[in-house]
């Protein structure tokens, strides 16, 4: 673990994650499938803001939300969602939304809060044509900062990473928003202005990974090294660590609102806020090294230069690959491994008598080898005529 570690500050290739792009790609797809259908079959749970309503807010440093919607209700108000608890100690306050009431609607739920609970209600109420106005401002807002965000990247680097960037930013969203929609939490303004900011962190993580897969591919081009996407994959290794301890020291703050202020004390006036930058910085940073870059390498590699560039690096690999070579027989098994040979191959036998000890070539009667430094023995001559002829015959 620590080797890995102190690779990954180093800077170098660990992970292969631009060649496993096609399982980043599924994962997102069908996380991005449940979010869709979550949008049609649920829905969202929008807000007096959005939606129009009346909202009832007073000082209750004992009182208990549910006490607070039951009175509501009986006096004549459609209490939606769960009362939320604004504060704590001395400035502890329960807010309650409901839907649109006229003002003697209005009157008589602010009455019925007042002589149960003897805290004066403020009463607020907001028309359905100011959510209207609000949703509007909200989508010409994102679309400007699109805009802005593709302009930005085509003239800094170019318009195939303005392409992945953009990608990746509707990943987030898309995501974001499925995720509001599957937990149910209410949409409010403060919803709107998380998701503008996870959009700007989203953006910084990604143009952060672009600088360094620009810098890595500079060059390549001219030589047969390294593709376009071993380029940006290095660029990716090189980035990831910067890109987990931006995402875990952003997280950490955020989910303490969310599990701590929320969920453990029942602050529900942050839990909005909480729940979208939570789960759209997490989603930034994974899409900006899972989606945005093998996006880019995509359609990079489309191109002629590139891809001729991938076929020599591809046929420089398979040349310097070393050339499959035959196991080696051990010179104890050699014999066992060699067939033996035919009648025609050995050639013609040889006479049991002419056939020479295995000592005779070595110059020794025995089949043992002479010592060495000896002098050669002389061949015993054989009796009955065998060793050298008499004077006689010589004449």
């Amino acid at each position: 673990m620590l080797k890995l570690l102190r690779r990954l500050n180093a800077g170098e290739a660990v992970f292969d994650f631009i060649g496993a792009r096609k399982r980043w790609y599924v994962a997102s797809a069908i996380l991005l499938v449940i979010c869709v259908g979550s949008f049609v079959f649920r829905g969202f749970n929008f807000g007096i803001e959005f939606s129009g309503g009346t909202s009832f807010q007073f000082k209750a440093a004992a009182v208990q939300p549910a006490q607070a919607a039951t009175v509501a209700e009986q006096a004549g108000a459609t209490v939606a969602s769960p009362p939320q608890v604004v504060g704590a100690g001395g400035t502890r306050s329960i807010l309650i939304k409901s839907g649109e009431l006229s003002s003697p609607e209005q009157t008589k739920v602010k009455n019925a809060l007042e002589s149960r609970f003897h805290e004066q209600v403020t009463v607020q109420a907001v028309s359905s044509s100011w959510g209207g106005d609000i949703t509007k401002s909200a989508v010409r807002g994102l679309l400007i900062f699109l805009v802005a965000v593709c302009i930005f990247i085509a003239i800094r680097f170019e318009w195939k990473m303005a392409v992945g960037a953009i990608a990746a930013l509707f990943h987030d969203l898309l995501l974001t928003a499925g995720v509001y929609s599957v937990v149910g939490f209410e949409v409010t303004p403060s919803t709107i202005v998380g998701l503008l900011t996870i959009l700007g962190f989203s953006l910084y993580d990604t143009v952060v990974v672009f600088d360094k897969v620009d810098e890595n591919a500079k060059g390549i081009l001219g030589g047969s090294r390294i593709t376009y996407s071993g380029a940006a994959n290095l660029a990716v290794n090189q980035t990831l660590m910067r890109s987990i301890n931006t995402s875990l020291i952003a997280l950490l703050p955020v989910g303490g609102l969310l599990f701590v202020g929320a969920g453990l004390l029942g602050v529900g006036t942050i839990k909005d806020l909480a729940l979208v930058l939570f789960v759209g910085l997490a989603a930034g940073a994974y899409s900006s090294i899972f989606l945005a870059t093998p996006i880019v390498c995509d359609l990079k590699e489309r191109e002629p230069k590139y891809a001729a560039l991938r076929r020599r690096v591809a046929a420089k690999k398979a040349a310097a690959a070393p050339a499959a070579r035959p196991p080696q027989v051990e010179p104890a098994d050699r014999a066992a491994a060699e067939p033996e040979p035919t009648d025609a191959e050995a050639g013609p036998a040889v006479p049991a008598t002419d056939r020479a000890p295995v000592g005779a070539a070595a110059g020794g009667g025995s089949g043992s080898a002479p010592r060495p430094g000896a002098r050669p023995k002389r061949p015993q001559q054989r009796r009955g005529g065998g060793g050298r002829p008499s004077a006689k015959k010589r004449r």
